[in-house]
């Protein structure tokens, strides 16, 4: 039988006995489906909350009443409050005091001098100071560039606050 409709069809054996499973299953769950919306049908229940919302009123008016202060009226600003306790004014930013152009030697500056550098902090300066040591001085400004922690879009933000001072080649640190 199956061997005449898959000449008829196109179809072999396997792929009928396929689509006939799947088509045997379809109609399966379709009939279950149908029998268990009829037979569960559930009945809707609409409550009506509107005694126990009076409660909740009265409740909130008892409160008030014994509240005669206006705090329950009174929108609080806890972020104000807490600011208003503090003397500092957070509003207002500092800007970075930076050195003037060419103010800064190079191979005589201190760790206090090189952290007034933009992005340069007490580490970086440690390890400048530690490198222009071990070189006995720098003899050009690209040679920071060596120094871990500045790279070349850092140097480029602070080399117009160096210079090397040809004349007082090498300095030792007064400072670190």
């Amino acid at each position: 039988m199956f061997e005449k409709l898959s000449r008829k069809i196109g179809f072999t054996v396997t792929e009928i006995k396929v689509l006939l499973f799947i088509i045997t299953v379809f109609i399966a769950g379709l009939s279950y489906k149908a029998y268990k919306i009829e037979s569960n049908t559930t009945d809707y229940k609409n409550f009506d909350y509107s005694a126990e919302e009076k409660l909740f009123d009265q409740l909130n008016d008892v409160e008030n009443t014994q509240n005669n202060d206006s705090t329950n009226d009174k929108y609080i600003d806890s972020k104000q409050e807490v600011l208003d306790f503090n003397g500092s004014n957070f509003n207002k930013k500092e800007a970075a005091k930076l050195p003037g152009l060419k103010s800064i030697n190079i191979n005589t500056a201190g760790v206090k001098e090189l952290v007034n550098l933009p992005g340069i902090g007490k580490k970086t300066a440690d390890k400048i100071i530690e490198i222009r040591v071990k070189k006995g001085g720098f003899r050009k400004l690209n040679e920071l560039l060596e120094v871990k922690g500045i790279g070349k879009t850092k140097f480029s933000n602070i080399e117009k606050f160096l210079y090397i001072d040809q004349s007082n080649f090498f300095k030792a640190p007064e400072e670190k």
